[in-house]
């Protein structure tokens, strides 16, 4: 050890009263240990670990709210019966407000905390 690295050693030791010994065997082992680079591919991995498994959520979320659509098309398909020519526009009209309407709604629900989505899974937690 070089005279300068044995002052600082010295130095270091008196100022935090610790022993020499346990100052080089603590250095030692620092750096014997992994790397920052290691370390820093673990905290990596983690992290990339954390991101697949919200992604695997959303998806798995996003299937539930596809099949929920189908759902709800198939069955308004089948019980909805066709209207007469002169409903038509009637209707059209009535459907436009009703769209407005939803889309009113769901722009509320979807700035509130309260989703659907958590509404549903809490429900068939609850059954």
């Amino acid at each position: 050890m070089s005279d300068d690295v044995a002052d600082q050693l010295a130095e270091y030791a008196l100022r935090r009263k610790l022993d020499k010994a346990a100052i080089v065997e603590a250095a030692i082992t620092s750096f014997l240990s992994p790397d920052s680079s290691d370390q820093r591919e673990a905290a990596l991995a983690r992290r990339l670990d954390r991101i697949v498994r919200q992604l695997d959520r959303l998806e798995r979320d996003q299937t539930m709210m596809m099949e929920a659509i189908g759902l709800f098309v198939r069955a308004w398909l089948t019980a909805t019966p066709p209207l007469a020519e002169a409903a038509q526009a009637s209707a059209n009209s009535r459907g436009l407000e009703r769209y407005h309407s939803f889309v009113e709604s769901l722009s509320k629900r979807m700035s509130g905390a309260f989703k659907l989505s958590r509404e549903v899974l809490e429900d068939g937690e609850n059954r």
